[in-house]
């Protein structure tokens, strides 16, 4: 009696990343089950899809959950109190536009790309954690400009207030960016024309202080 080979193995982990970086590249739905076998490779069947992840739905979920713990993290300097308010902003969003022109995976932040890729409504519920991650970003982003008006850095005034906005916008923006093919350098340049906003809304104006001491 002949025996049957064992099935082809494949690594777990690595095959999340790849999955990853599909749904990072298309979206949800237009990620088949194909194109997912097809990038793990190995000759992996349905049966062992299915046996392995559960389905497309728990799998796209995994590949969310490893994004947040991996690349996400770069707009956790938004929270770094070790550091001036400005500065933390400006870090994250340096950090921000470095990690999504990065050679090594799809260009975008998944998290900023899932507004745009279409979702029926019953597939939305699977946006949800990424949805939570917009929301913490924001966050962070007011509350870099918060400790900049409770420091006194910053003019206490609801037109600073309205900056967490401009800056969140910006770097929503920089995933269509880097999309279409706009440089790095030119992003990072934009980066420092933004700060410049932070700058205008300072309670005290620097350049005319100093130039009132000279």
């Amino acid at each position: 009696m002949m025996r049957t080979g064992r099935p082809r193995q494949f690594d777990r982990d690595e095959a999340v990343i790849k999955a990853m970086h599909l749904f990072w590249e298309n979206g949800y739905e237009s990620t088949s089950l194909a194109q997912l076998k097809a990038s793990i490779g190995n000759g992996i069947t349905a049966p062992s899809f299915y046996a392995a992840f559960g389905s497309k739905e728990a799998l796209f979920a995994e590949a969310v959950n490893c994004y947040l713990q991996t690349h996400a993290q770069v707009t956790e300097a938004l929270w770094d109190t070790s550091v001036p308010a400005r500065q933390a902003l400006e870090t994250a969003l340096l950090n921000s536009a470095r990690m999504q022109y990065d050679p090594s995976h799809p260009r975008g932040c998944m998290v900023a790309l899932s507004v745009m890729s279409s979702c029926s409504d019953e597939n939305r519920h699977v946006l949800k954690p990424l949805e939570a991650s917009r929301v913490r970003t924001r966050e962070g982003i007011k509350h870099c400009v918060e400790r900049g008006i409770s420091s006194g850095e910053l003019r206490d005034e609801e037109e600073t207030l309205s900056l967490a906005v401009s800056f969140n916008s910006f770097m929503l923006g920089i995933s269509t960016l880097a999309r279409d093919d706009v440089p790095l350098a030119e992003i990072e340049r934009g980066i420092a024309q933004m700060m410049r906003l932070w700058d205008a809304s300072r309670a005290v104006d620097i350049n005319s202080t100093m130039s009132k001491k000279s």
